[in-house]
């Protein structure tokens, strides 16, 4: 039996330890198609969605805010008639109240000028008939004094004329009192008539306290500045809307887009999204609008824009607020050389660790665009050369092998060229692109509009 010392045995476990972890700290240049992505989080809603709505008759009522007293839960299959919430009735059955006691009173007031009517007619009327009988006796005075001397002739016609003329003034009083009486009575009326339309709006009204749906579809809570809307949440006259029934056909993703990365984002680009929720499945989507101007979100370091992508797939799993984690494609190389992001050093200038011969040498390199992992290289290296991913430990003793000045000047040359017709490519994109969505302000409460 062959005996090995256990020191070799630890040595040669070390050896091999070593090699791998030296295996592992390099890697070769890859050659080949580089994409550049944006990532950032989003919440899916539908495009499309039609909002029900509380009263809309609470303004002319003079009511401004509702409370919902009770609400169906979010996610409720609905049919078209189906009960969605109730609104807290209490102003409004003190404003009722309040409307029946008016009645009440106007009805009291009719019947007292009914009557005050007619008592003054009648005692018009009993005068006018005193005054008839007066003016009669005055007749047979007249005609019993024709053989009276002139003086008590012309009496007698004096009080006859007079007479007369009482009748006429109080026969037109009569007819001015009762023209009166109507006016009055008719005003009112009027005024009855009034507080019993507005009694029924108030009563019309209370019906619509319970709210239900225009049409089928999923309930999704609406939102507000201070919100989700929900039960104990207020509704006002300006924004009524209680919930809203998606159209789940057509899905966006609304996310914000740090404004370090906004430059890249055009409408037009393609987007790869997950949903949280299903993190086996993945979906394409297109970037349909980019706000032009940013906003100081909590729970953002800084300003942020937002972004709208459109799915491309419809999928009956897809519910409203999920939550997405959104690749949007701004670029793709063909072609190109890069490595990654930990295998480049720089100083005063850009340069790798490359394995040449065995031998570690400093290879100045120029870097191009980068992911979240990996960066172009334009120039240094070639395909399936060998890059430290760490600092080696004489890397102060190894020498920098330089690029030619000129080289590096043409290199750079092309890149600003190459910028400038990506750009006129992205251009051409954003014009294949319509302004199909303007996306609606639902966010929380505090934010502050920045112009970009």
């Amino acid at each position: 039996m062959l005996l090995i010392p256990v020191f070799l045995l630890f040595a040669c476990g070390d050896e091999s330890k070593s090699k791998a972890q030296s295996k592992n700290l390099t890697t070769t240049v890859k050659k080949g198609e580089f994409k550049i992505f944006v990532a950032a989080t989003g919440e899916l809603k539908a495009k499309n969605s039609e909002e029900i709505k509380g009263p809309t008759g609470m303004r002319s009522a003079q009511i401004w805010q509702a409370t919902i007293s009770d609400m169906v839960a979010e996610g409720t299959v609905l049919k078209a008639g189906d009960y969605v919430a109730t609104l807290d009735r209490t102003e409004l059955e003190t404003k009722l109240k309040e409307a029946q006691t008016e009645i009440d009173k106007t009805q009291t007031q009719l019947e007292q000028a009914k009557i005050d009517t007619a008592i003054e007619l009648r005692g018009i009327r009993d005068d006018l008939v005193n005054l008839k009988f007066s003016m009669e006796e005055k007749k047979l005075s007249l005609e019993q004094s024709k053989y009276e001397p002139k003086m008590v002739i012309q009496q007698a016609e004096i009080d006859l004329v007079k007479s007369e003329r009482d009748l006429k003034q109080l026969e037109k009083r009569y007819e001015l009192t009762q023209t009166k009486s109507k006016a009055k009575i008719s005003e009112i009326l009027a005024t009855l008539s009034q507080v019993e339309l507005r009694r029924q709006r108030l009563v019309d009204l209370s019906n619509q306290f319970v709210v239900t749906a225009p049409k089928s579809g999923m309930l999704i809570y609406a939102r507000s500045w201070n919100g989700k809307i929900g039960p104990g949440s207020q509704i006002s006259t300006w924004d009524p809307v209680v919930a809203e029934l998606p159209d789940l056909s057509i899905m966006i993703s609304k996310t914000y887009v740090n404004e370090v990365d906004i430059s890249k984002v055009q409408k037009g680009q393609g987007v790869q999204l997950k949903v949280d929720a299903f993190p086996d499945k993945s979906y394409t989507g297109k970037v349909i609008s980019v706000a032009n101007v940013g906003e100081q979100l909590q729970g953002y370091d800084a300003k942020v824009f937002e972004v709208t992508v459109q799915l491309e797939e419809v999928d009956s799993i897809l519910r409203p607020a999920m939550t997405t984690s959104n690749e949007i494609l701004t670029y793709t190389y063909k072609d190109v050389l890069y490595v990654p992001l930990e295998a480049i050093q720089s100083d005063s200038v850009s340069y790798v660790f490359k394995k040449v011969d065995g031998k570690t040498i400093k290879q100045e390199v120029i870097t191009g665009e980068t992911n979240d992992n990996e960066v172009i290289i334009e120039h240094g290296l070639k395909e399936a050369e060998e890059v430290l991913l760490i600092i080696p430990d004489d890397a102060e003793k190894l020498p920098l092998v330089p690029i030619d000045k000129k080289i590096k000047a043409d290199i750079h040359k092309k890149l600003e060229e190459d910028k400038k017709k990506r750009q006129e490519e992205a251009k051409k994109k954003l014009q294949e692109v319509k302004d199909e969505y303007q996306p609606k302000n639902d966010a929380g409460g505090g934010n502050v509009i920045i112009f970009g």
